[in-house]
């Protein structure tokens, strides 16, 4: 691939300008939010508004992003966000400021994302060579980290110098840079190897029956899915620890969610520090999974407070080393012309996972101690891991894919010539470039 460091740095670029001003919108509104109204309900309807019509339409996102331009997909979404965002401050300025006008800007900006993170995720693979996913994607991971880290410091500058209007428009001129700079990654054009169906809906199932019969795709994105609900319970549930037993001060809440987003930073340096050096990547996730348990549990036992947000940073650090792999593997084995539908699910998971486990330990957490329920989420969590490794069919699925596909003899440096010749000898599913399907 010819050039791709330069179109790498420049998508990479782009997506972390645009990722920048959603975020600072999405803390904005939940302070905007949270003095003007005072609500519970309020903000519980806010993220049901900004994150269920993503899980939705990443269905269909995902189809999308095999059957058209995954370039053209994102630049249009980020247009049509930009657009929303637009329409929505110049309605405040005016003096429409009703809730349903942000709960209405908060769906649309939802589902456009819908559309375009399957796209995202899909495009990488057409853009960096196989031998680098693991780098880009640790490189991609840190870059989300931080903007967790520097997203609510400039929100909150924006916000308290000016108002929320400020911050909206802020969000369309990150939109159009994110945009502008897209359009100086060349993409090779994808052709669909495979005898796709003609109906839409009849990809869609396609995408469904490819998962649920690929046994690496199938046991990944399950390994995944649970530890998302099962993760999902400490990251929603240690500010009510913290609350309840260190303190209510503000600042301590402040340092509990930055050293969860230190770890996952540190964690995605460390993947695009070694990239292709990790040999075995499931042993990397399983372990990391594993590890996360344990920490969980020590969340629960620990009684002091810096020890605490130390376990904290350290999950964060795990959620890194287990994600990055879990993308570039999937990067890597899924066919490109599928990589969208399975991407689309993966934006469900990523989407719908944490917020239902939410659902189930919130009400839990007004009838049980706090350290009970961690400690449970994580037993519940190495319990899991066990049983998956225990079933045959997933040990083999799964060792299929712990080390990177060697790229075919003889491939040139464009990494196009016999791609579709990368096979493990136990039976691994071509591992096709983009580039030269």
């Amino acid at each position: 691939m010819p050039g791709w460091k330069r179109n790498a740095a420049v998508f990479l670029s782009g997506q972390t300008i645009s990722l920048l001003g959603s975020m600072i919108v999405q803390y904005a509104v939940m302070w905007h939010l949270t003095i003007e109204t005072r609500s519970g309900s309020v903000l519980m309807l806010s993220i049901v508004f900004g994150m269920l019509p993503q899980a939705f339409v990443s269905i269909f996102g995902g189809v999308w992003a095999d059957r058209h331009s995954r370039k053209l997909l994102i630049m249009g979404s980020d247009t049509a966000i930009a657009a929303i965002t637009l329409g929505l401050a110049l309605l405040m300025v005016s003096g429409v400021d009703d809730l349903w006008v942000i709960f209405a800007a908060l769906a649309v900006r939802s589902t456009f994302a819908g559309i375009q993170t399957p796209a995202v995720s899909a495009m990488i693979p057409q853009i960096v060579p196989t031998d680098q996913l693991m780098r880009i994607n640790g490189i991609f991971q840190s870059i989300q980290s931080g903007m967790m880290l520097l997203a609510p410091v400039v929100a909150a500058a924006i916000y308290a110098s000016f108002d929320i209007v400020a911050v909206f428009f802020v969000d369309v001129v990150t939109a159009l840079i994110g945009v502008g700079l897209l359009l100086l990654v060349a993409v090779p054009r994808l052709v669909r190897a495979d005898d796709a169906p003609v109906s839409y809906f009849g990809d869609l199932a396609a995408g469904v029956r490819y998962i649920a019969g690929h046994g690496p795709v199938k046991w990944l994105m399950t390994l995944f899915a649970v530890t998302m609900v099962l993760v999902g319970a400490p990251s929603y549930l240690t500010p009510l620890m913290v609350t309840r037993t260190f303190g209510p001060e503000v600042w301590k809440l402040t340092a509990n969610e930055i050293f969860w987003a230190v770890g996952m930073l540190a964690g995605g340096i460390v993947v695009a520090a070694l990239g292709s050096r990790i040999t075995n990547r499931i042993a990397l996730i399983v372990g990391t999974v594993l590890a996360a348990g344990v920490l969980t549990a020590g969340l629960g036992v620990a009684t002091n407070m810096w020890v605490f947000f130390t376990l904290g940073l350290l999950i964060g650090a795990t959620f890194s080393l287990m994600s990055a792999p879990s993308m570039a593997i999937l990067q890597e084995t899924v066919e490109p012309e599928k990589q969208g539908r399975v991407f689309g699910f993966v934006g469900i998971v990523m989407t719908v996972a944490m917020p239902l486990s939410m659902v189930v330990f919130g009400p839990l957490a007004d009838r049980f101690s706090v350290e009970s329920l961690l400690v449970v989420a994580g037993v519940l969590l190495m319990a899991f891991v066990a049983g998956l490794l225990a079933v045959p069919s997933a040990r083999r699925s799964l060792a299929q894919v712990a080390r990177p596909a060697a790229p075919p003899e003889g491939e040139g440096v464009d990494g196009a010539a016999g791609a579709d010749d990368a096979r493990t000898a136990a039976g691994e599913p071509a591992v096709r470039d983009a580039a030269g399907a």
